[in-house]
């Protein structure tokens, strides 16, 4: 059995070669597989190993005492969803690309953080909030919670630009969601520098409340608040509680809109973009629709 474990720290990292060459030791020492970021301001990785790999993994890094209240994120691994371990150095550790002046430090400017139980008891109680989705267009396209507001966000830098399509907002309760969290950190503090009143961000992404509410122990299927399925950057592609038989799929055909949870990348090099495609047309187009459409069969 294998573990995929997903965990972020924004903390100060005095000398980031250090870290690298202590991380590289202990995850080649285990066999793990994955990435790992480090940079001034912290540390965001994911890794792949068996399940006691990841566990000895994980009582090592809590030692160092500047991960010892990290939030680890785990779940069910293939063995092979991480083909690799990379572990490098970065000016940041997910881009968001501002300036110095502009730039947004999540130790001291950030969203006030909401439990995946809390969220569920707002679901519950009624309560009056926009969900905005900061992830990537191609990652939302296939699973979001329902009503989120889903910016047009190619990647994480185009945020600023997408700033006054959110104006609308600043006097709403906003909850920030993302995969794990990490960008959520960023996102939602450059949303209270730049005047939002009442900012959230959901603590430990969408996938600690997946784990916890998209599924039950008795095989029930408890009321779905997150529609389809979760993008994951490893070789999974898509997560998901349940089979698509049995919840809703809400992701379609690029080319003919027929339901699909498929990824593909464009065949042109230059592009090379993420997009869904269905079975017939997987076998007929590789070619985005952006692009030509160009007939492989």
């Amino acid at each position: 059995m294998y573990t995929i474990l997903l965990f972020y720290k924004y903390v100060a990292i005095t000398d980031p070669q250090v870290l690298v060459d202590s991380q590289r030791a202990l995850c080649e020492r285990l066999n793990l597989k994955g990435r790992i970021l480090i940079a001034h301001e912290g540390i965001n990785a994911t890794l792949e190993g068996t399940v006691a790999q990841i566990e000895e993994y994980c009582a090592a890094l809590i030692v160092d005492s500047r991960f010892a209240d990290v939030h680890l994120k785990k779940s069910t691994g293939t063995g092979k969803a991480l083909p690799k371990l990379s572990i490098k150095i970065r000016k940041e550790i997910v881009t968001l690309g501002l300036s110095a002046e502009k730039d947004v430090d999540p130790r001291t400017t950030t969203g006030k953080y909401l439990s995946a139980k809390e969220l569920q008891q707002w679901f519950a109680s009624g309560k009056k909030f926009k969900i905005v989705d900061m992830r990537n267009d191609y990652e939302h396209k296939v699973g979001h919670f329902k009503g989120s507001i889903l910016p047009p966000l190619h990647n994480f830098r185009d945020l600023p630009g997408a700033l006054p399509t959110l104006e609308p907002l600043k006097d709403e309760t906003i909850l920030t969601v993302c995969t794990g969290g990490v960008r959520c950190e960023k996102a939602s503090g450059y949303l209270v520098k730049n005047g939002f009143k009442d900012v959230y961000q959901l603590h430990g992404g969408i996938v600690t409340y997946m784990e916890q509410f998209e599924r039950a122990a008795d095989g029930s299927r408890p009321a779905q608040n997150f529609l389809g399925s979760l993008y994951v950057f490893d070789d999974r592609v898509t997560m998901a509680y349940a089979a698509p038989t049995e919840r809703p799929v809400v992701g379609s055909c690029s080319f003919c809109s027929t339901p699909t949870e498929t990824y593909v990348n464009c065949a042109d090099d230059v592009c090379h973009k993420h997009f869904l495609v269905c079975e017939g047309c997987k076998k007929d187009r590789m070619l985005c629709k952006d692009g030509v459409h160009v007939a492989t069969s």
